[in-house]
């Protein structure tokens, strides 16, 4: 049955809990989305599902509710190749959003220029398989020389038991790698498990960012397991480690999930994943302003 043809599905709540975490000062999501109004802006027609409207001015309401002041809006596949929906998002928001785009590994040096001035600081590919893949990974260490012209990084999405086949290749890359979401672990086979022991010592390399986003996701059952207390421990494992190069993000509205997270929930994780003021200044200000470049 064609995506158009069923339902759009809700994939975020509404009405979060309020946090009782006090977030620091330019405090940056560095992952969400944003879903139409399909009116403005369609739906891609290779997309695996419809979603319910996700606009950019309940994206702005939830960062008032939470604390948060700059975020990163990256393009999603429901809206494939056409950024136009992150891009509208990232001129209303004036200077506190920017963007990561979709793009297909041949895209044209003046499109990756335009889209640099436009906000967006880097690229996406996805490599699971709910996804279709939009490259190989040798195009697209290829494309990271002409990123590295535009001013743009890499950033990679993949099934955790890809990251022994994939980091050789990314360490290749031109420019920086932005790993999502703890590489997609699953938190139940802990710390010791070959895939997260595989992450962590790819994060050895300066060239590798990693997305402490998704302990939802990868602590998670069809019904929901908040706190998520194995996918917290993966995270805070991460940030203690390498506290210079870890980014957070609430990854809403939550697409392709077993649940719907309360994202109120998901800040209040962040007082046990990154345990003192310097390291959650650090992980949600510091290194987002370094990474992605905010107007000061």
């Amino acid at each position: 049955m064609k995506p158009d043809a069923t339902p759009p599905v809700l994939t975020y709540n509404p009405h979060p809990a309020a946090p009782a975490l006090k977030l620091p000062a330019l405090a940056c999501d560095s992952h969400v989305h944003v879903f139409g109004p399909g009116a403005c802006f369609p739906y891609a027609e290779s997309r695996n599902f419809t979603p319910v409207d996700a606009p950019k001015e309940a994206l702005f309401a939830l960062h008032r509710q939470l604390g948060i002041g700059r975020c990163v809006i990256v393009q999603s596949a429901v809206h494939g190749f056409d950024n136009r929906v992150v891009e509208d998002a990232i001129a209303t928001g004036r200077g506190r959003y920017l963007g990561v785009a979709l793009v297909p590994a041949n895209v044209p040096d003046a499109e990756l220029q335009r889209l640099a001035a436009a906000g967006f600081r880097g690229v996406r590919f996805n490599f699971m398989k709910h996804l279709a893949a939009a490259a190989s990974v040798d195009e697209i260490i290829d494309l990271t020389h002409r990123l590295k012209a535009a001013g743009l990084h890499l950033q990679v999405h993949f099934e955790s038991s890809l990251v022994h086949s994939l980091g050789g290749p990314l360490s290749r890359s031109a420019v920086p790698v932005v790993i999502d979401h703890m590489g997609r672990v699953d938190a139940a086979l802990g710390a010791d498990h070959a895939d997260f022991s595989a992450l962590h010592a790819l994060l050895a390399n300066p060239l590798f960012h990693v997305k402490v986003s998704g302990i939802d996701r990868i602590d998670a059952d069809p019904h929901g397991t908040p706190p998520y207390r194995r996918g917290v421990a993966l995270a805070r494992k991460l940030v203690e480690s390498y506290p210079d190069r870890c980014l957070w993000g609430t990854d809403w509205p939550h697409p392709n999930h077993t649940h719907i997270p309360d994202d109120g929930i998901l800040v209040d994780a962040l007082a046990r994943i990154a345990p003192s003021p310097t390291l959650l200044e650090q992980l949600l200000v510091h290194n987002p302003q370094r990474l992605y470049r905010f107007a000061e």
